[in-house]
C-alpha cells in the first residue's frame, strides 16, 4: 500500500541574478532548486510562525509569573467592576442569541 501525499504548487518569477544566486547555493548543499527554495522557505516560516507565538521570558521572569500564579495579589476594586462588566455582557449575548434562535423565521 502507498501512500498519496497531495501537493501543492508555487510558482515565483525572479531576476536572473537573483535565480542564479539561488542555484549556486543549491548546488553548493546538494540539493535541485526546487528542494533548496522550499527547505528555506520552510526554514524562514518556522522561524517567523516561532517568533510570533511564543514569548521568551528570562527565568528571573518566569520565576516572577510562577510567583503570581502560586499567590495572586486578592482582587481590587477595579478587576471586580471590569469582572462584572464582563458577565453582564456576556449574559447580555446569551440572551439575545437565545432570542433570536427563538424568533420566528420567515
Amino acid at each position: 500500500m502507498t501512500d498519496i501525499v497531495e501537493r501543492g504548487r508555487i510558482t515565483a518569477r525572479v531576476p536572473l541574478a537573483v535565480e542564479e544566486r539561488l542555484r549556486e547555493a543549491a548546488d553548493l548543499v546538494g540539493a535541485t532548486m526546487n528542494q533548496f527554495l522550499v527547505q528555506a522557505a520552510l526554514e524562514k516560516a518556522n522561524e517567523i510562525i516561532d517568533r510570533e507565538r511564543f514569548i521568551a521570558v528570562t527565568p528571573r521572569d518566569a520565576d516572577f509569573l510562577l510567583n503570581l500564579l502560586d499567590d495572586p495579589s486578592p482582587a481590587n476594586a477595579k478587576l471586580m467592576r471590569a469582572r462584572e462588566r464582563y458577565h453582564r455582557a456576556r449574559h447580555e449575548r446569551v440572551l439575545r442569541s437565545t432570542a433570536e434562535q427563538d424568533a420566528p423565521s420567515d
